[in-house]
């Protein structure tokens, strides 16, 4: 999302390192090319002057100017003030210290509030938690259909009183319903509109009063700019909101929003959608996020993934067959479908150490490789998986046949593997290098 700002601040950044020393106009040059870029990633303007004062104000301190490297010095405390800008820390989801907790989700219709309401269910369900989920929008056509089709698909269940009960008799109901079954998590599903309106907010409002939620969490499409903001607030000054969701952070987008919402409103980005699948979702972090704009990765959120994505006793199992040399292709296979649970190919790049969004924009990143792979491999023999040397010029043509492929694809595909075969074995002796200390100890996290 943030490509345009990531590239015009490394640009900014240049006028500094270019110097050995640095004077106060040499910086406050510097902040000119830095308000311009955040300004056209439609940063709020005044959010945008407090900024940039504040980072002046530092930068022709001491602490620069007479530093022996002072871009560096001004790089980080752009860092700093970035993650300041965007709330500093994590804030978490309260959960109520008397069950059930009670989440109200609200926005705009469009903002993928339904879609995000039962993102947070299924992660809260992975956390072990019950959750339900309420279908109170009963004036959009579908909208209690599409939240049990959602029900179903993440296996968490769904209470409605249909589209002809009022959506505070359907929150009060469900209360009750959660209270009396177990339930621990009540996510309440409330209609949007497409712009706002005093019936909608006196219905909110409504809700609110009639089922004291913990959480009011506005869903916000990051898409429609310094719009979000405004939306933000007005949600904020009526229903007085706990939190953000930010979604599409996928998409084509400036970036401002994130930078906005929190200085705007005073109430954390929590949650951050993206992707469309059902566990496209995170928390927020202000400064990975800050990390990840100035183009320094995001390796703590990598980490994670990597963590959710691999099972612990796999992991001891495959560290014992790269230990014993003993990797088959079907080791090699299961290691590329763990990694795809970590998310998109090009997201799990993005977060990657001096990897710019700018870079990927054109590296069409081919997810249906790994299903050609796994043709290839499920076309072998049993006896073929378990030892790739037997496979001669014959096998490779009736394995690139069955596969639908081509020789050179099985090829390349044994190749790939003989390559990895060979770095696992040196990693397995100790020679672990910057990759085996990011996933984790003797190799066992590794993603191939």
């Amino acid at each position: 999302m943030f490509q345009s700002l990531t590239d015009k601040l490394a640009e900014a950044f240049k006028k500094f390192r270019n110097k050995g020393k640095l004077t106060e106009a040499d910086v406050k040059a510097g902040m000119r090319e830095i308000k311009l870029a955040l300004l056209e990633a439609d940063v709020n303007f005044k959010v945008v002057r407090d900024f940039i004062k504040t980072v002046t104000e530092r930068a022709v301190g001491a602490e620069v100017l007479e530093s022996l490297m002072p871009a560096q010095q001004i790089v980080k405390i752009v860092n700093e003030e970035l993650t300041a800008l965007m709330g500093g820390s994590n804030s978490k989801l309260t959960i109520a210290s008397k069950p059930p907790t009670v989440v109200m989700m609200c926005g705009l219709q469009g903002s993928g509030k339904t879609t995000h309401t039962g993102k947070l269910a299924l992660m809260y369900k992975k956390q072990g938690k019950h959750p339900l989920m309420v279908a109170c929008d009963v004036y959009r056509p579908a909208a209690i259909s599409q939240l049990q089709t959602l029900g179903e698909q993440i296996g968490v269940p769904v209470f409605t009183l249909g589209d002809k009960i009022s959506p505070v008799e359907i929150a009060k109901a469900a209360l009750e319903h959660a209270k009396k079954n177990g339930f621990d998590m009540v996510f309440l599903d409330t209609a949007g509109r497409l712009q706002i309106d005093e019936v909608l907010m006196e219905e909110l409002q409504k809700i609110k009063a009639a089922v004291n939620p913990t959480e009011i969490l506005l869903v916000v499409n990051s898409m429609i700019g310094q719009e979000s903001v405004n939306v933000s607030e007005t949600f904020n000054n009526l229903l007085d909101i706990t939190g953000v969701i930010l979604t599409m952070l996928d998409g084509d987008t400036r970036g401002g929003a994130a930078l906005s919402i929190r200085c705007v409103t005073g109430k954390p980005i929590k949650f951050v959608g993206t992707g469309e699948k059902m566990d496209a979702i995170e928390p927020f972090y202000p400064d990975r996020m800050a990390s990840r704009i100035l183009g320094m990765g995001d390796i703590l959120s990598l980490i994670e993934k990597a963590e959710a994505a691999y099972d612990e006793k796999k992991a001891a199992e495959m560290e014992k067959k790269f230990r014993e040399s003993t990797f088959t292709l079907d080791d090699y296979l299961d290691q590329f479908k763990q990694m795809r649970n970590m998310g998109s190919m090009d997201q799990i790049m993005a977060m990657l150490p001096g990897v710019k969004p700018g870079q990927l924009k054109d590296a069409k990143i081919d997810e249906k490789q790994i299903d050609r792979m796994e043709a290839i491999i499920l076309s072998m023999t049993k006896k073929e998986r378990l030892n790739a040397a037997i496979i001669n010029g014959s096998r490779k043509k009736r394995i690139a046949a069955g596969s639908g492929t081509s020789v050179e694809d099985v090829n390349r595909l044994l190749s790939q593997y003989d390559q990895v075969n060979k770095l696992m074995k040196q990693m397995s002796a100790g020679k672990m290098g910057m990759l085996g200390k990011l996933f984790g100890k003797k190799g066992s996290k590794l993603p191939f």
